[in-house]
């Protein structure tokens, strides 16, 4: 059966590796990189990322990509003050939680 990226992130999980000890043994694991890169592909052929949003978010599963997605169609209507700042908020939440 072949592995996906969030049971490799599973396995890595049971054996006590959490936040960057998590990201550090994942970017050594070359399968799991090489799955992240096909997904990667796959996925950035749908939506397009600016080189800030590529440094600033950890898009590593498909819901990182869909909420990103909406969060940029939000962006594009016609927003009053408040929903702008839910707009931001809703970035930095996505942000620092890739962090942890």
């Amino acid at each position: 059966m072949k592995k996906s990226l969030q049971r490799i992130e599973d396995f890595y999980m049971s054996k006590g590796y959490k936040g960057d000890g998590l990201r550090k043994i994942l970017s050594k694991d070359k399968e799991y990189q090489k799955l992240l890169q096909e997904r990667k592909q796959k996925l950035t052929k749908k939506i397009s990322l600016t080189k800030t949003e590529k440094k600033k978010y950890v898009m590593s599963v498909d819901e990182d990509y869909e909420i990103l997605s909406k969060v940029k169609q939000l962006e594009k209507l016609n927003l009053n003050n408040q929903e702008r700042l839910l707009i931001k908020f809703i970035r930095t939440i996505r942000q620092n939680f890739a962090n942890i």
